[in-house]
């Protein structure tokens, strides 16, 4: 049976998906995690009951070549007949080339990997885990499917930074991310509401990376991340927006090089910077600790004011809707967030929001508000299938 294969390759490990090449239903999905030390293999059915957690011998994925490989292997042993036709790659940076999935010939690869530095963090590993697909999967089509995409498109002035004209012309501007989050979002909205769809919408994507995207006819008008996956609002481990005066004070006064600003802003900022406790949400909202209602209403505060903003650049608003593992599961955070936003129309049910309905807005409220599960898994799919199918 032909299957598509979906990859996330982080630095130390990797989400995979399993599904069926011509219905695109789910099969099944796993991870490895600890890449490079004693990992840890997850497998799930495709109703997510668990199939397997089992820590592996030291050097049974060593890199991302062994763990893709090992991934192969798991795969011939819990789905017989398993035939891979193409696979499918998460890949965060597409630079302002990309605007659609494509296949991933070896000068689109080097192409890629002239974009690393816009994307440090990230480039290298999702590469490291297309380079182990071509080796454990020589046959399969494989595609890349790029965070930056959705975002193409957007006029000069959402997309440049008040900086010399040449440094844009080198590739210094914005970019955004979560574009595969937005884009199942777009076609869900289409499918099951296309009046707002249609209209100007301000999606908030929240987890431990967040943004908003701001929507106009399904399309991305706007977004809070700009050159990196730093910018904007606050985040589990990350800053979100900062005045760049403070690097240079962090650099004069301080004394800190590149690689020491780069860990506190990726790693020690956002929520778990600021409560002192945790990155995780969750823990902050079970906290009575002054500093995680702190670190939470200074979160919910960023997101209130970065949502003024898409309203502005949408030229009004005409729903909102929440996502991502806080989006979807923090009935307290979706309050907060929304009491302050009565003035563009938001209106909250509270026992709606509560019970994490898919329409949380009062009744009668002039702008809805929705809840809706992402799935980034999907939308590489379908374009892994869909190429595939050429």
């Amino acid at each position: 049976m032909a299957h598509v294969l979906v990859l996330n390759a982080g630095s130390s490990s990797i989400k995979f998906g399993l599904f069926d090449a011509g219905t695109l239903r789910p099969e099944g999905s796993g991870q490895v995690e600890r890449i490079g030390g004693p990992a840890v293999l997850h497998l799930h059915d495709a109703e997510g009951n668990r199939l397997e957690k089992t820590t592996l011998p030291e050097g049974a994925a060593a890199d991302h070549d062994g763990a893709v490989g090992l991934i192969l292997q798991q795969l011939e042993r819990h789905w017989a007949g398993v035939e891979i036709r193409a696979v499918g790659h998460r890949v965060v940076h597409g630079g302002w080339e990309f605007g659609a999935p494509c296949e991933i010939a070896p000068q689109v690869l080097d192409r890629l990997e002239r974009l690393a530095p816009f994307a440090p963090l990230h480039q290298p590993h999702n590469l490291a885990g297309i380079r182990a697909a071509f080796t454990a999967f020589p046959s399969a089509r494989q595609v890349a499917c790029f965070d930056t995409a959705f975002h193409r498109g957007h006029e000069f002035v959402q997309d440049t930074f008040g900086l010399p004209r040449s440094y844009y012309d080198k590739g210094v501007r914005r970019y955004g991310f979560h574009g595969l989050s937005y884009d199942y979002i777009s076609g869900e909205l289409a499918r099951i509401a296309p009046e707002l769809q249609a209209g100007r919408v301000v999606v908030a994507h929240l987890g431990n990376g967040a943004s908003l995207c701001g929507m106009k006819a399904g399309r991305s008008v706007a977004s809070t991340m700009g050159f990196s996956a730093l910018d904007g609002l606050c985040m589990g481990t990350r800053s979100g927006q900062l005045d760049p005066g403070v690097v240079l004070y962090l650099m004069e006064e301080e004394g800190l090089d590149a690689a020491a600003i780069s860990d506190l802003l990726y790693r020690k900022s956002g929520l778990l910077g600021l409560s002192g406790i945790s990155s995780d949400m969750r823990t902050l909202l079970a906290s009575d600790a002054p500093a995680a209602r702190e670190a939470v209403a200074y979160f919910c505060t960023r997101i209130r004011r970065e949502t003024g903003g898409m309203a502005a650049a949408l030229e009004g608003l005409d729903a909102l809707v929440f996502t991502g593992g806080i989006g979807e599961n923090a009935a307290p955070v979706r309050a907060q967030v929304c009491a302050g936003l009565g003035w563009l129309g938001v209106t909250l049910d509270p026992l709606r929001n509560e019970a994490g309905e898919p329409v949380i807005s009062a009744e009668g409220a002039p702008v809805p508000v929705m809840v809706l599960p992402t799935n980034e898994e999907l939308v590489i799919a379908r374009a892994a299938a869909a190429i595939a199918s050429d």
